[in-house]
């Protein structure tokens, strides 16, 4: 019997609520419709509106700072990958190889403290925060449906009071049903309204405490990881010393298009002597400093058999020769993460893109060419006819050549751009 009794409350659970949604379905229609007037609240309406808007808001910065932490994970093992290379090619009897071994430990330790500290002040707060929104949301939509219910039992109790035939029992029922509704409806209305406010003016210092957390965790994040990238340049810095012989030679990007100025610039041929238009510097003696200079290709056609040019590369470990290499390139990656200062703004020419900054000598081979020293800025312009750019060259020219004169036609040249160093 006590199961039976318990089917029926079941399926007369089942049959009211049915009759609600009905009821609901009914009441909207007419509404719709115009034939029924609605409960309008223009205040709650704003605030429903401010609701989703500090949602979709709070959704995308979630989105976005997930996203972030990839990054930062990404970036972690990209490093730790890096400094895994270096321990694998500093050889035992190199100097300084503890202290390397050293600092890459801490630099993955620095990640790892970096990413943890992000997820706990900020990614666990956003999620905290977020974490209110569905209750909030669910109860906005209740009382939607507890608005329409009210509205329903009003209609009903005034139109059995406007009618002809007056039934009292049915009309007392009826403004029982009001009264319960509307009671229903303003407790939850009165929560919410006063909920929605302050939900929504506790944006202000969710975003604050959030932006603050991250800022600082990433400004201690990098002074941290400056502290490190320092000390491994010093410690290269004594692996150059002790092996400051062994240099590398750094080229230009052959050109193989026609080049921009040679046309208009170009000096005749001395007479009965033939134009030079394919040509290829002689090789300065090893260990010049015109070494860094030998930077052109359009190379006169080499005899069957002969063998391509090649940067200077060891020949063997015996040489050493390699410290060079990884003094050359990890003092590169350290010196891009400390990045660099820029001074004061000059009149900048037409077209100017970007700075960059030699870092070594190069010798122009040919009158379109700008002359570069170590340490010279160059302000980077576009081509007229991007069809003449060569891979790996840019045009630009030098500061100090652009202060003096401001005029491009006198000072302007190509460059290879890897003998160079963007600085802004």
């Amino acid at each position: 019997m006590a199961e039976m009794g318990s089917k029926g409350v079941t399926a007369g659970k089942f049959a009211s609520n049915m009759q609600k949604k009905l009821t609901r379905a009914q009441e909207k229609v007419l509404q719709k419709l115009g034939k029924a007037d609605e409960t309008k609240d223009e205040q709650f309406e704003q605030c429903v509106q401010n609701f989703n808007k500090q949602l979709n808001e709070g959704t995308r910065l979630q989105k976005d700072l997930r996203t972030y932490l990839a990054s930062v994970k990404a970036m972690h093992e990209a490093s730790k990958k890096l400094n895994e290379c270096l321990q694998e090619v500093y050889e035992p009897d190199w100097p300084g190889r503890d202290e390397a071994s050293k600092i890459a430990e801490n630099n993955d330790l620095l990640w790892m403290d970096y990413h943890q500290k992000l997820v706990d002040q900020a990614l666990l707060t956003m999620d905290t925060y977020l974490g209110q929104f569905p209750d909030i949301k669910s109860r906005i939509a209740k009382r939607g449906r507890k608005l329409v219910d009210y509205d329903s039992a009003r209609h009903h109790y005034e139109s059995l009071q406007t009618a002809k035939k007056k039934d009292e029992a049915k009309i007392a029922k009826a403004e029982e049903e009001l009264v319960k509704a509307q009671k229903v409806f303003e407790e939850m209305n009165v929560d919410l309204q006063e909920e929605l406010p302050s939900l929504w003016n506790s944006r202000v210092g969710f975003y604050v405490n959030t932006f603050q957390s991250i800022a600082g965790l990433e400004e201690n994040f990098h002074r941290e990881m400056s502290k490190l990238n320092q000390s491994l340049n010093d410690v290269l810095g004594g692996l150059e010393k002790q092996h400051g012989s062994n240099t590398f030679t750094v080229k230009a990007q052959p050109r193989k298009k026609a080049k921009l100025f040679s046309r208009l610039r170009r000096k005749k041929p001395s007479d009965g002597a033939p134009a030079k238009e394919n040509k290829s510097p002689s090789p300065p003696p090893d260990g010049s400093p015109a070494a860094t200079a030998e930077a052109r290709a359009n190379h006169e056609p080499e005899p069957a058999g002969a063998a391509a040019p090649g940067p200077a590369l060891p020949k063997s470990p015996s040489q050493n020769s390699l410290p060079a290499v990884v003094v050359e390139t990890f003092s590169a990656v350290n010196g891009a993460v400390e990045g660099s200062g820029g001074g004061a703004r000059v009149d900048l020419p037409p077209g100017f893109m970007f700075k960059v900054q030699a870092q070594h000598d190069y010798a122009a081979t040919d009158t379109d060419e700008l002359q570069l020293k170590a340490g010279d800025v160059v302000l980077v312009i576009p081509f007229q006819n991007p069809e003449e750019q060569d891979e790996g060259w840019l045009m630009g020219v030098k500061e100090s050549d652009w202060n003096q004169h401001k005029e491009l036609d006198k000072c302007q040249g190509v460059f290879p751009e890897n003998f160079t160093e963007r600085v802004q």
